[in-house]
């Protein structure tokens, strides 16, 4: 479509709004690209683990033994609680979305109003300020040195200079300047609908947990095959049982391998994160991002909005020469600020403090920028204006620079005004700057922002604090927090460009001044050479570089709507407070998910290697005919021995708090408990069978206390599995572990549940037998605990070294 450059300032009439509303023209794209409802139950319900319990119960079905049907409940269990807990996550995520959400600012009828991304029509006149987000494609027709960055879009990382009649694409944004722009495509047409859509979508891949998790069920499934099929030919074929018993045999031997609480927990774990949050007013725009946090050992921090509050005060207004008239300063200070489209806050204060403005005519204007560091104005013969930074405008040796440092060095905001010999849009810019007053600002440090640092020193994860104001200035506010290195600040000016070196610095220090946009990037970049997981905060649009570059971007919801948009988690508080808490519900997710991984995959190789024990067996009997051995358990066996050393205690240990730092290497470290720990209960249970199985012609009784015995030797261990799995412990831990073993006296020792889940153990020489066989297993499984733990030591402690 062609770009009509013809300014059309009033914008669209409410009419032609209406019309464009009836032929479709609008900008309909979702407001948050979520899954939808039926998306969600769908991925509960359709699962691959779901169709093999599913089929498994079916058979217990035909064989008219509903009681060992009863494992069945867990596709209801695993279905109703993933789709509650992630349509509970949905809507909060969407109610939050709907609150931080970029509001474009569209002119009709003359009049400028901020309406929803959706509402905009084709045809609409948007304007533009900094940090202003480009919702849809269009054509300039305004533009007041109008800087637009692309480089989300492009990878290009210099602004582009956007006159009347140039384009400007969405997903784009404003760096300096302002302008306005007229709508040339809407909806999916839009340059970036297609990439925003699939970037805000609510997913729980990409995630290093998640991958770990299907490396472990890849892993499974390959042990599965082989020891399922050696189980049904055993069962089926060479047990000399009937069909029926022979069919409940093989499908309790089946379920247990069956890691179905694992993915379960994985994504409740994750969706209660995203609602705990919420609750903090905290919008998780990436899940993956709740377990980024809790990796990260480097928070780079803006002073402003986040060390200290959004809003400002004139403090003084220091003159260069006390004998200058005040007045025409003032004057030339209100006319900046009442001409300053989009004021950031120190225009606004100044604009609180010298509300009447002269009404001078401007002739020329020069946006501030991040990368200048300065803005100006010409009124004609009311002369050239600048407001920026001393250090930059002026001559360091100067008095009035030394002044303006010593008073940043009490952690003040100082700005200088100066006039200039030429016009502020001159290419050769701000050419003689007489210095004609300082302006001091006055910023509030948080109340919240020592003991945020402190949580961090606490938990070692360093701070550094990057800000674009002056170095004495940023460290003052540091060093006023007791924030290591606070006093001995980096001006960014004489930082290297080397990354190597620039590393260096990095690791020594802690408090940057003037940092430029890109140099925030090029230190994040530094930081992540060195192995250091890395989380951005800010809220100008001169951190979006930087945000979209670190592990893990957070904005601020007071931020610009660019910078909210690349950011992974947006603080709708506005509170640097919050960040504690999110990385704490990180190390909640990742720290319990590792916890109930080693319960589930402990049983599904126990359950394994059972199975191919029997199976062996089986196919040996064939082979030099000896007795068969059928499988020791019925289902409704596997079903309780799940009750207290996994379902109940997996589920309470995923949602209970867990202060441990996120670390690499996640399935070693299950692996290195789960294997021996299921080899020991596998072989245990086994050999405890072998001891009390009375051979084929055993009577009814005897099967039952076979099968009893082989229970009570794996609930044993299983149980002390968990009470190490459970350690550190405190005392709701304890009454957890407590909990499981009395839960099991009670089952066993109540003649209605012996009859009702055909449990035997009065048969003292056997029960005695099983329980010398679990106390055994009791101890080498705290063995391998031991060496496990003793390894993983030795390795974090190699890492570490390593590191240094």
């Amino acid at each position: 479509m062609s770009i009509d450059t013809h300014p059309r300032v009033t914008g669209l009439t409410a009419a032609e709004v209406d019309q464009r509303r009836k032929d479709g023209l609008t900008n309909d794209v979702p407001d948050r690209a979520s899954r939808s409802v039926k998306d969600i139950v769908r991925a509960n319900v359709l699962t691959r683990i779901n169709a093999i319990l599913g089929v498994l119960f079916v058979l217990v079905l035909l064989t008219g033994s509903i009681v060992d049907g009863m494992f069945g409940l867990l596709i209801v269990a695993n279905s109703g609680i993933g789709m509650i807990q992630e349509i509970r996550a949905k809507r909060t995520l969407d109610k939050l979305a709907i609150v931080s959400q970029a509001k474009p600012v569209v002119r009709r009828d003359g009049v400028a109003n901020a309406v929803a991304p959706k509402e905009v029509v084709l045809d609409d006149v948007i304007e533009l300020g900094p940090g202003d987000q480009i919702v849809v494609d269009g054509g300039v027709i305004e533009s007041a040195n109008l800087e637009v960055d692309e480089s989300l879009l492009t990878g290009e990382a210099d602004a582009v200079l956007k006159e009347p009649g140039a384009e400007v694409l969405s997903g784009s944004y404003v760096v300096a300047g302002s302008g306005a722009y007229r709508a040339t495509k809407v909806g999916a047409d839009a340059y970036a609908a297609k990439l925003a859509q699939e970037a805000s979508k609510f997913t729980l891949v990409h995630s290093d947990l998640q991958s770990g998790i299907n490396s472990i069920l890849k892993f499974i499934t390959y042990l599965m095959v082989p020891a399922g099929l050696l189980i049904v030919y055993n069962q089926l074929f060479s047990s000399g049982q009937s069909w029926r018993p022979a069919i409940n045999g093989m499908v309790a031997a089946l379920v247990p391998m069956v890691p179905e609480g694992l993915v379960l927990m994985t994504s409740i774990a994750f969706a209660v994160g995203v609602v705990r949050l919420g609750k903090r007013q905290c919008l998780v725009q990436e899940l993956p991002a709740i377990e980024g946090l809790a990796r990260v050992d480097v928070v780079c921090a803006d002073k402003t909005g986040t060390l200290t509050e959004n809003g400002m005060r004139l403090s003084e207004l220091k003159l260069a020469d006390p004998a200058t008239d005040p007045l025409p300063l003032q004057q030339a200070i209100a006319a900046m600020a009442a001409d300053d489209p989009r004021p950031n806050a120190s225009v606004q204060a100044l604009g609180e403090a010298f509300p009447e403005s002269p009404g001078w005519e401007q002739t020329a204007v020069a946006p501030f920028s991040s990368a200048k560091k300065w803005s100006g104005l010409s009124y004609g013969a009311n002369g050239n204006w600048l407001l920026g930074a001393p250090d930059v405008l002026l001559d360091p040796q100067s008095d009035i620079a030394r002044d303006a440092e010593e008073i940043g060095s009490a952690g003040l905001r100082v700005l200088l005004l100066g006039s200039s010999d030429r016009s502020v849009d001159a290419p050769d810019a701000p050419g003689v700057v007489t210095p004609e007053a300082l302006v001091v600002l006055e910023q509030r440090v948080r109340p919240d922002a020592r003991s945020t640092l402190e949580y961090f020193a606490s938990q070692k994860v360093s701070v550094k604090v990057i800000s674009g104001d002056n170095a004495v200035s940023v460290g003052a506010v540091a060093g006023s927090l007791g924030l290591p290195g606070g006093d001995r600040p980096i001006d960014a000016r004489n930082l290297p460009s080397e990354q190597e070196l620039l590393a260096d610095v990095l690791d020594g220090s802690t408090t940057f001044g003037r940092v430029r946009p890109d140099q925030k990037r090029e230190m994040v970049g530094a930081l992540q050479s060195r192995g250091h997981t890395v989380a951005m905060t800010g809220d100008g649009v001169n951190d979006v570089l930087a945000l979209k570059d670190a592990d893990i971007g957070v904005s601020m919801g007071s931020g610009s709507p660019a910078t909210r948009a690349v950011a992974q988690i947006v603080l709708l508080d506005n509170k640097f407070a919050t960040l504690p808490y999110v990385v704490g519900e990180g190390r909640r997710v990742i720290g319990n998910i590792e916890r109930v991984s080693n319960l589930f995959l402990t049983k599904t190789v126990y359950s394994v290697l059972l199975a191919f024990l029997i199976g062996i067996a089986g196919v040996l009997s064939q082979v030099f005919g000896f007795d068969p051995i059928p499988y020791p358990f019925l289902p409704r066996h596997v079903t309780i021995a799940a009750w207290f050393t996994i379902g109940i205690p997996a589920f309470i240990l995923s949602l209970a708090p867990n202060n441990e730092r996120a670390r690499t290497g996640f399935v070693p470290r299950v692996m290195r408990l789960a294997i021996p720990s299921g080899l020991v209960i596998g072989i245990a249970t086994f050999v405890s069978y072998l001891i009390a199985y009375a051979g084929p012609n055993a009577t009814d009784e005897q099967v039952i206390q076979a099968g009893t015995a082989a229970l009570i030797t794996l609930i044993m261990i299983a149980v002390w599995v968990l009470a190490i799995v459970a350690r550190p412990y405190v005392w709701w831990k304890v009454l957890l572990v407590a909990g499981s073993v009395v839960g099991y006296l009670v089952l066993f020792g109540l003649p209605v549940t012996r009859e009702f889940f055909r449990l035997d153990p009065t048969n003292v020489d056997v029960t005695v037998a099983a329980i010398i066989c679990g106390a055994i297993g009791i101890v080498l499984v705290e063995i391998a605990w031991w060496v496990g733990a003793r390894v993983s030591n030795a390795k974090e402690e190699d890492e570490i070294a390593a590191a240094a």
